[in-house]
């Protein structure tokens, strides 16, 4: 499938299996050898003070990271359990405009460690590093870490 057939299922299934994504109104917009960008309007994620509140802040990194552990694992036909094991999150300024998240793609050497260890033991994790951005500026970064799991047979 290519990879705008894979944006388009990736969007369908997060829908389907993360309600609070609907809510959200969580676009998936764009996918390349970068990392992968997700946006979300202002208005379903504002706060009292008209600004992206910080859960949504949060929730939106946390998914564009898993999203991009997600597509990759995907080109390569795995689809192992992937969870967020760890999160730290860094705000920089308020938002007031529709925000974009920007997972950028692991440095090949740990994607390559992260696939050894997932075939060797079942259980990897990696590290991914996502940027919030909104009106030319960043806003917040999120680093996670992402663990996969391969079921038991």
């Amino acid at each position: 499938m290519a990879r705008a057939g894979r944006l388009r299922a990736l969007e369908e299934r997060l829908r389907r299996t993360i309600p609070l994504t609907g809510a959200m109104a969580v676009q998936v917009t764009e996918w390349d050898d970068e990392g992968l960008r997700l946006r979300a309007p202002l208005a379903p994620n504002s706060n009292h003070h008209g600004t992206l509140f910080g859960g949504a802040a949060s929730a939106l990194a946390i998914l564009t990271g898993w999203s991009l552990v997600h597509l990759r694992l995907g080109e390569l036909g795995l689809d192992p359990d992937l969870v967020i094991q760890r999160s730290a999150m860094e705000f920089e300024v308020p938002a007031r405009g529709e925000v974009e998240a920007m997972a950028i793609a692991p440095d090949p050497s740990r994607w390559d460690r992260f696939l050894r260890a997932l075939d060797r033991w079942g259980r990897a994790r990696i590290e991914i590093r996502v940027e919030l951005w909104a009106e030319g500026s960043r806003i917040a970064t999120l680093r996670g870490a992402y663990v996969a799991l391969t079921p038991p047979v």
